[in-house]
C-alpha cells in the first residue's frame, strides 16, 4: 500500500511538473511575446527617427507627426517602461528616468491634440483625412491608428464638447470596424459614441449605437436603451404640444416678415461674426478686391524718394491691398539672413506674450499660439543692418521702435485677431516705453508654409499669404495719430509645414519730421 502511495504521489508530482512546464512555456512565451514587442517597437522607433531626424522641420510640419510625437513620449514610452521594468540590465530604466524630465507632460498632449481639432474647424477637415495624413503639401505622411483617434475624442469629451467626441469616435469605430489590429475595446468607443450623440439631442442615433452595445454584451446597455426610449418619448410629447402654437405663430407672421427674414439669411460679409469671417479668410474664401479696386493695385521698382541706398539697387515692391494700404517687398531679406537671425533665436525663443491692455503687464494667452525671441544689434551687427535696411525703405525712425521679435509658429500655431497699437481704452499700453503708439508694423515671412498660415485682416477681408525673403509693411494709425481700426488682424494655424516670421513695430516718437501729422483725423 505504502508503494502504491508513493506511486500516487509520484504520479502527482509527474501531473505537478507537467503543469510546471506548462506554466514555465507560458512564461518564456509571454516574455518571448514581451521581447518581440519590444523588438518590433525599438524596430519601429529606429525607422521613424532616422526619416525624422533627417529633416526635423519637415517632419514636425506634418500636425498628426507633432501629435504622435507628444503622444508617444507622453503615454506609449510609460506603457513600454512597465513592459521592461523587470529587466534594468541594459540600463533603459535609468536612462529613461534621467530623460524623463524632458518628456511632454498630459497637459502638453492636451494642447496637441486641441491644435489638431483646431486646425480641423478652421480648415473644415474631416476626421478621415486628419487620420489617413492626406493633408494639402504633407511631405511625411503619417496615419493615426485607432487609439490616436480615440485620445483625441476623450479629450474633447473631458471639455464636455461632444460635437467632437464624435467625430473622433467615430473614426476611431470606423478604423476598428474596418479590421485595423488594435488593443482598443469596440464597446468603450461606442459607449462614448453613442453618449456624445446623446448629448447634442439625437436621439434615435444614440439609441441605435446603444442597441450595438447590448449586442456586445455590455452590462448597461440594457438600461442605457431604456432611458433613451423614455427621453425619445418625452421629446415627441412636447413636440406634439408644441405643433399647434408653431403653427398659430406662423400664421401670425405677414408675409413682408418673411421676406425680411430671408433677406437676413443671405448675410452681408460684415454682418458675419468675426471668427466665422478670419477661419473663411484662413481657408482663402470671404470677400476679394472688386475688379476696379484690383486694377488700381500695382509693382514697382522702389527707392523711397530717391534714397541714396536704393538708388542704384531699388527695392521690389508691390501693392497687397489698397484700404488699409498693404505693401510687400520681395526679395528683402537673404536666405543667409534668414538662418542667421533662426540662429540667434532659437536658443531664446519662448511662448509669445501679449501686453494686459489693462495692466500693460507681459503674459501668455491661449489665443496667441507662438513661441518668440527679441533681437538687439548687440546679439549680431547683422540685426543692425536689418533695422537700417527698413528705416531705409519706411523712412521711419527705428531708435524709437520695439527690438526684431523673431516668432515661430509651429502647426496649430496661431494669433487671433488683435490690433497691434494701443487703443484709447487702454491708455497705458506702451506708457513704460515712452516713445508713443505703434504707428506701423513691418512684417518679414521667413518661410514658405506648405498649408495655413496666412496673415488676415478680417474687418476688410484681405489675406496676406507667406512667402519666404518678403516683408508686407502698413501703417497702423492715421497721420493725425487716430487708429486705423481697419488693421485688425490675425496669423492663421499652420496647417503644414513651421512658419517663421520676424516683426518691428515702429513707434510715433521720432516720426514727427517724417510723417507730419495730417490737418483731420481721418487723414
Amino acid at each position: 500500500k505504502d508503494g502504491v502511495r508513493n506511486q500516487c504521489q509520484m504520479t502527482d508530482l509527474l501531473y505537478t511538473e507537467k503543469d510546471l512546464v506548462t506554466s514555465l512555456k507560458d512564461y518564456i512565451r509571454a516574455e518571448e511575446s514581451k521581447l518581440e514587442q519590444i523588438k518590433r517597437w525599438a524596430e519601429k522607433l529606429d525607422s521613424l527617427t532616422v526619416t525624422a531626424t533627417q529633416d526635423p522641420e519637415g517632419f514636425l510640419g506634418h500636425p498628426v507627426n507633432a501629435f504622435k510625437l507628444v503622444k508617444r513620449l507622453n503615454t506609449e514610452w510609460g506603457d513600454l517602461e512597465s513592459l521592461v521594468l523587470r529587466d534594468t540590465t541594459g540600463g533603459f530604466i535609468s536612462n529613461l528616468t534621467i530623460q524623463r524630465q524632458h518628456f511632454p507632460t498630459d497637459e502638453d498632449q492636451t494642447g496637441a491634440a486641441k491644435a489638431l481639432i483646431r486646425l480641423q474647424d478652421t480648415y473644415r477637415l474631416d476626421a478621415n483625412t486628419i487620420s489617413t495624413g492626406d493633408l494639402p503639401g504633407v511631405k511625411y505622411k503619417s496615419r493615426m491608428t485607432a487609439e490616436d483617434c480615440f485620445e483625441l475624442g476623450k479629450i474633447a469629451y473631458s471639455d464636455a464638447d461632444y460635437y467632437h467626441t464624435e467625430l473622433w469616435m467615430a473614426q476611431a469605430l470606423k478604423q476598428l470596424d474596418e479590421g485595423e489590429d488594435s488593443t482598443l475595446d469596440k464597446v468603450t468607443v461606442i459607449d462614448y459614441l453613442s453618449y456624445a450623440i446623446y448629448q447634442q439631442g439625437e436621439m434615435e442615433r444614440a439609441m441605435d449605437y446603444t442597441k450595438r452595445l447590448i449586442e456586445l454584451e455590455h452590462p448597461r446597455g440594457k438600461s442605457n436603451l431604456k432611458y433613451f426610449e423614455f427621453q425619445l418619448e418625452k421629446q415627441k410629447k412636447a413636440a406634439e404640444e408644441e405643433a399647434p402654437k408653431q403653427k398659430e405663430r406662423e400664421k401670425r407672421e405677414t408675409t413682408d416678415k418673411k421676406k425680411k427674414k430671408k433677406k437676413k439669411a443671405k448675410k452681408a460679409f460684415s454682418l458675419i461674426p468675426e471668427r466665422e469671417k478670419y477661419e473663411m479668410l484662413c481657408r482663402g474664401e470671404g470677400i476679394k478686391l472688386t475688379p476696379r479696386r484690383q486694377s488700381r493695385l500695382f509693382c514697382r521698382y522702389y527707392d523711397n524718394n530717391r534714397n541714396p541706398k536704393l538708388l542704384l539697387a531699388p527695392m521690389k515692391q508691390q501693392d497687397e491691398w489698397d484700404r488699409p494700404y498693404i505693401v510687400r517687398y520681395l526679395d528683402v531679406i537673404t536666405d543667409a539672413e534668414i538662418e542667421k537671425i533662426k540662429e540667434l533665436a532659437k536658443p531664446r525663443l519662448r511662448r509669445a506674450t501679449i501686453s494686459n491692455p489693462i495692466t500693460g503687464v507681459l503674459e501668455t494667452a491661449s489665443y496667441r499660439i507662438s513661441k518668440s525671441a527679441w533681437l538687439t544689434g548687440y546679439d549680431d551687427p547683422m540685426i543692425e543692418t536689418i533695422n537700417q535696411r527698413i528705416e531705409d525703405l519706411t523712412g521711419l525712425e527705428m531708435d524709437t521702435a520695439e527690438e526684431l521679435q523673431v516668432a515661430n509658429y509651429g502647426v496649430g500655431g496661431q494669433y487671433e485677431p488683435h490690433f497691434d497699437f494701443g487703443r484709447k481704452d487702454e491708455p497705458d499700453a506702451f506708457k513704460e516705453l515712452g516713445t508713443g503708439n505703434r504707428i506701423a508694423t513691418w512684417l518679414f515671412y521667413m518661410s514658405d508654409v506648405s498649408a495655413g498660415g496666412a496673415t488676415v485682416f478680417p474687418d476688410v477681408g484681405a489675406a496676406v499669404w507667406p512667402q519666404k525673403g518678403t516683408a508686407v509693411f502698413w501703417y497702423n494709425l492715421f497721420a493725425s495719430g487716430e487708429g486705423d481700426y481697419s488693421t485688425r488682424h490675425a496669423a492663421c494655424p499652420v496647417l503644414v509645414g513651421n512658419k517663421w516670421v520676424s516683426n518691428k513695430w515702429i513707434h510715433e516718437r521720432g516720426q514727427e519730421w517724417r510723417r507730419p501729422c495730417g490737418l483731420s483725423e481721418a487723414e
